[in-house]
Order: structure tokens, then C-alpha cells, then sequence
């Protein structure tokens, strides 16, 4: 069918309609009404030995768990799986043992509590009872457990017809044999929220070009705002031009579906620090004329990741309260060749004046983001953060998991890596030396968008952004090119698609920036 701008568009929704509800409870393993039950195992000298929190369980099957499961192959590594059936010993039909490996960490309990749900899709029910991880406090143990859990229980299905495709775990429980109190309660609605901002995320990634240009993803930041209690601003193209914004305009002006500049903000009335946050969100990236090969385009309507991530992250902060000023802003275009496409060797003028040689226009990204950066430095921000699918370079040095993280400022740097770290999102720091500037030195302009230099994309690009972060403020970029999109198997809590990468790690930074850490 045909919406009104002749677009071929089949109905479909933005979003998954499923929703994965969370409770605690202190039932005993062996009698509490569900369809499965999920326990911990660990490795030990002679097979799996049972975590912490099995040992009801283990009563009712006689003390056989650990042999039934050795017998099955479980070692109890890291990342590992193992069903069991009950055989009417409980009232749950099946055991789900994951493993935890030898020294779990709280990123580990998240992991193993994703992949136990994840496998369990097609299942109403299911109780959890994984420990908390030894490093942490009650409430942050829980908080990992139930965040896992809920990330697990993930499907994109807007656009699924039949029923042949198992729908998510519809009901978790977790257990302890404590009875919840405050903490424990506090800490699975801060899970419940964080992992709704990375569902946004993951739905606004997964969503296909025809169904989410500029407009329509301006069109989801306003519905979030209008939800989450946000105030927002849009300009639409007219606004970009008469603004000055060139980067966005020259980006989006070779597509029937215009660029768009979403401005978010959350207040708090007692905040005395200002964070910003600037995602990159190219709609779908062709590479403009300077076509990218088809292998390399299927996967580009995900090249909006920055941008989901931020409109994610301010929901949950709006949600989670922390005492500091967030403004973000979603840089919006659509990348692609026709007769009114930008030209390799055209220059555009970027919001404040300065110029841009455009010598690749796949180097795109950084041509919004620097109409978003200098845009963000008229809030008078303490730090700016940005967050884009940049380069492929990133996946060359990183890999498909590991965020890039760049600064002005090398304790910065380092703060937001242990950010994300406790976020349970990997990321590692970078440099930006000072004499690749030199290759991005143009003839005709002020700078080039690409570097004569073939080598250290991922580092010339964080360069080139640089330049249009104001003097003297704070600032961060995020490289997420490879962890926004899995292209391969799922993975712990991480599923096939859109990942929802860099939202955790900005609430972090947002609630370390408020506790004065950053």
C-alpha cells in the first residue's frame, strides 16, 4: 500500500507488542507454579556444581541434580545452557541450569540470566533463582539478575504473521528465598526500566527504512517525550536550511524523505551540572553516490543507533530521576544517491560557520553530528557525549562488541569507560593523536571530511569531531559501528539485530555526571 508520499509501505507496528512482566517471590523451587525453572551451576573438579539458591530443588530430585546434569555434558562454564526435565519431581516441566562460570561477575549474572530466558521463548512462566554476584551489594545482585532476565526475554515481531514464531517469556519470577523488601523491590524497578529504554532502542534499530524515515523517527522521540514527561523541539527541513545547519541538510537533501533535528531535554529542579547527548541517526545509509557495495548496505537501516540510544537512554533517565540537566539531540537524515544528492568535492557549511570539503559523502555521519555538537554547545553543557555508528574501522580494531571510546580530555575518557563497564556494556579507550588533524586538511575548505591517510579511520573520525566540540567543554565520542547491530548468532541476553547498545551506558554517565564521578 501507499502512504501519502507514494512510499510502498505494508501496515506494520514500530515496536514489539509482547510485554515481559517481572515479580519477586520467595516460594520454594520445588512447589511454585511455573513452566520452568532457571538455577546457576559453576564449574568444579569433578562436573557442575550447583550455585547458590538450587539446593530446594536439589532435595526434590533425591540430591541428583548435579549427576542428571553432568550426565547431559554441563560443566558449568560461562555462557552455557542445560535443560532438564522435571519428571513430575517438581511442579515446574523442565530445569534450566546456566552457567555462571568460576568468579561470576554482575555482567556474568546478566548474561546468564539472558540466555536462560532467551532459550526458554515459547514459555509462560518461569521462575529465576540465580545468586547475586559476590562483588555486589543485595540490591545490585538483584538488579543484574533481573536486567538479564528481562533483556533475555526479547523478539522483534512487528512485522511476523503466523504463529510458528515463539513469542518471549511472558512472566518472570524472581526468586529468593528472602522476603523482598525495599532494595529488592527498588532494584527490579530499575531494571524494569533500563531494560524498557534498550527494548526502545532495539525496536527503533530493528525497524525497517520503509517504515522509519527522518520524519518518522522525529514522529517516535516525540511520542517517548510526550510519555516519559520530556520537552521537545523539532525542526523539520525549511528549519534546517534557515538555521544554518548544513550538515544535516546536505546529508538528507538526496532523499524524498527530509532530514529532521530532534532537541530532548529532562530538568531536574535541584541539578547544578548539564550533560549533552548527541546521537547520529542516518534513517538508512546507500553511502550517497559514494555507493557502498550491496554486502555492505543490508544491515545500514541500523545506522540510526546513536540516535535510538539517546532517545532510549533520556526516557530511562526521565524515569530514573538522577539529579542533573540532560538535553539530547537526534541528528536525522536518510542517505542516498539521486539528481539532488550532495557531490563528492561539494562544501557545506556546518552550524556556526565552519566549512567541510565533502570528499566521501559516506563519511556522513560526522556531517550531522557536527551540526549536533555545536548545537549542544550553545546549552552550556559540563560534558558532551556523543554516540554514532561511525566507522567501520571501529570493527576492525574492536571487533563487533567493543565500543570505541574517544576524548578531549583523557580522564574523561577513562571515566566513561568505567561507566560503561559498570553498565555491563564492553568498551575500550582510544587516542586521538594530534598529527592525524594534518590529513584532513582541505584546499578549498576549512576541513576535509575524510584524511588522505588510508589508516586509523576509527581515530580520524573522532579527530574530525573534535573540531566542532566548543572550546573548554568536556566532551566523549562513542564509536558503536559493530556492537549496535549483532549480524551474528544470539548471545547471552543479546539477540540477532538491533542490541540496544549505548543506552545503559549513557544513563550511567548521566547518573555519574549527577554524583559528580564525571
Amino acid at each position: 500500500m501507499l502512504d501519502p508520499k507514494g512510499r510502498n509501505r505494508s501496515p506494520g507496528r514500530l515496536t514489539s507488542c509482547y510485554v515481559t512482566t517481572i515479580s519477586l517471590d520467595s516460594a520454594a523451587l520445588a512447589s511454585i507454579d511455573v513452566d520452568a525453572i532457571v538455577i546457576g551451576v559453576a564449574p568444579a573438579e569433578e562436573g557442575p556444581a550447583l550455585a547458590a539458591g538450587a539446593e530446594d530443588l536439589d532435595r526434590a530430585l533425591d540430591g541428583r541434580l548435579t549427576e542428571a546434569l553432568g550426565a547431559l555434558g554441563a560443566t558449568g562454564k560461562a555462557g552455557e545452557i542445560t535443560k532438564v526435565p522435571a519428571l513430575g519431581a517438581v511442579t515446574a516441566k523442565v530445569i534450566v541450569a546456566a552457567g555462571l562460570g568460576e568468579t561470576p561477575s554482575a555482567e556474568d549474572v546478566r548474561r546468564a540470566a539472558g540466555a536462560a530466558v532467551r532459550s526458554l521463548a515459547g514459555t509462560a512462566r518461569v521462575a529465576v533463582a540465580l545468586p547475586a554476584p559476590s562483588a555486589e551489594g543485595s540490591a545490585e545482585g538483584v538488579e543484574a539478575v533481573a536486567l538479564g532476565a528481562l533483556l533475555g526475554a526479547y523478539s522483534f515481531d512487528a512485522y511476523r504473521t503466523g504463529d510458528e514464531h515463539k513469542s518471549p517469556v511472558e512472566e518472570i519470577r524472581l526468586v529468593s528465598p528472602a522476603a523482598p523488601d525495599g532494595g529488592a523491590e527498588a532494584a527490579v524497578e530499575r531494571a524494569r526500566t533500563l531494560a524498557a529504554s534498550v527494548k526502545l532502542v532495539r525496536d527503533l534499530v530493528n525497524a525497517p527504512p520503509s517504515h522509519l524515515s527522518p520524519e518518522d523517527l522525529a514522529g517516535e522521540a516525540e511520542r517517548v517525550a510526550g510519555e516519559s514527561g520530556l520537552s521537545i523541539e523539532v525542526l523539520d527541513e525549511k528549519g534546517l536550511v534557515e538555521g544554518g545547519y548544513g550538515g544535516i541538510a546536505g546529508v538528507g537533501q538526496g532523499s524524498v524523505n527530509p532530514p529532521r533535528l530532534v532537541r530532548l531535554s529532562y530538568s531536574h529542579p535541584e541539578a547544578s551540572k548539564t550533560l549533552a547527548l548527541v546521537g547520529k541517526g542516518i534513517t538508512f545509509d546507500s553511502g550517497g553516490l559514494s555507493l557502498k557495495p550491496a554486502e555492505a548496505m543490508d544491515w545500514m537501516k541500523s545506522d540510526m543507533g546513536g540516535a535510538a540510544a539517546v532517545l532510549g537512554a533520556l526516557s530511562a533517565i526521565a524515569a530514573l530521576g538522577p539529579e542533573v540537566n540532560v538535553v539530547g539531540y537526534l541528528a536525522i537524515a536518510e542517505n542516498m544517491p539521486s539528481g539532488t544528492a550532495q557531490r563528492p568535492s561539494d562544501v557545506l557549511r556546518i552550524y556556526g560557520g565552519k566549512t567541510v570539503e565533502v570528499l566521501n559523502t559516506d563519511a556522513e555521519g560526522r556531517l550531522v553530528l557536527a551540526d549536533a555538537l555545536v548545537r549542544a554547545g550553545e546549552d552550556s553543557p559540563d560534558l558532551i557525549v556523543d554516540v554514532a555508528t561511525l566507522t567501520g574501522a571501529q570493527l576492525v580494531a574492536l571487533g563487533t562488541r567493543t565500543t570505541g571510546v574517544m576524548a578531549n580530555d583523557d580522564d574523561v575518557r577513562e571515566k566513561v569507560v568505567a561507566a560503561a563497564e559498570r553498565a555491563g556494556e564492553p568498551s575500550w579507550g582510544m587516542p586521538l593523536p594530534a598529527e592525524l588533524r594534518k590529513g584532513l586538511d582541505s584546499a578549498v575548505a576549512d576541513i576535509a571530511n575524510i584524511s588522505g591517510e588510508r589508516w586509523g579511520g576509527m581515530l580520524v573520525a573522532g579527530t574530525f569531531l573534535k573540531e566542532f566540540v566548543p572550546d573548554g567543554v568536556k566532551w566523549a565520542h562513542l564509536d558503536i559501528a559493530g556492537p549496535s547491530f549483532n549480524k551474528g548468532e544470539p548471545y547471552g541476553y543479546t539477540p540477532k539485530g538491533g542490541t540496544g547498545a549505548a543506552a545503559r551506558t549513557l544513563v550511567q554517565i548521566a547518573e555519574d555526571v549527577a554524583a559528580g564521578i564525571l
